[in-house]
């Protein structure tokens, strides 16, 4: 059995001389093209989230004065306006590349299915490892700062007592 690592090392041989293929059927082809569809629809849609939240970013010194007439004694009007804008920014970029590569992904598993383009489908599987890895290490680092904030409350509380 011939396998290839979609990372681009060499393809891993058995001493088994037969070869299996993986076979795309007609019920697969339409499962994958019905993806591609709801992919293209969720990933316009966080490329539009995206897009929001930089307004927001460049819109950040109206909200903070906003708030500051609102609430003066709101904490994130004494964060200031840079650390806001950085923040929007930073979550603008997080939803942007996993929604665009879930765009490249629709197209190119569009592409595949409708005119049986190996190539295509090789690309598409490539981008959806892709958004699955990111959001995988996002997930890491998501539970890896609950770990922290959870040791250093467990240290707070001991200390302070």
């Amino acid at each position: 059995m011939t396998m290839e690592n979609i990372e681009g090392t060499e393809p891993i041989e058995e001493a088994n001389t037969e070869h299996e293929q993986l076979i795309v059927t007609e019920e697969v082809r339409s499962y994958i093209y019905e993806t591609a569809k709801w992919a293209k629809f969720l990933s316009i849609v966080g490329l539009v989230f995206a897009a929001f939240m930089a307004l927001m970013a460049f819109s950040a010194g109206g909200i903070i004065e906003g708030l500051a007439a609102a609430a003066p004694g709101n904490p994130l009007v004494q964060l200031g306006t840079s650390f806001l804008m950085v923040y929007f920014l930073c979550i603008s970029l997080v939803l942007f590349y996993p929604s665009f590569l879930l765009f490249k992904y629709a197209n190119a598993a569009n592409t595949a299915v409708l005119y049986a383009d190996q190539e295509k489908f090789v690309v598409s599987m490539k981008k959806m490892k892709s958004v699955f890895k990111f959001w995988g290490i996002i997930a890491i680092i998501i539970l890896g700062l609950n770990l922290l904030s959870i040791v250093f409350a467990v240290v707070a509380n001991i200390s302070g007592a």
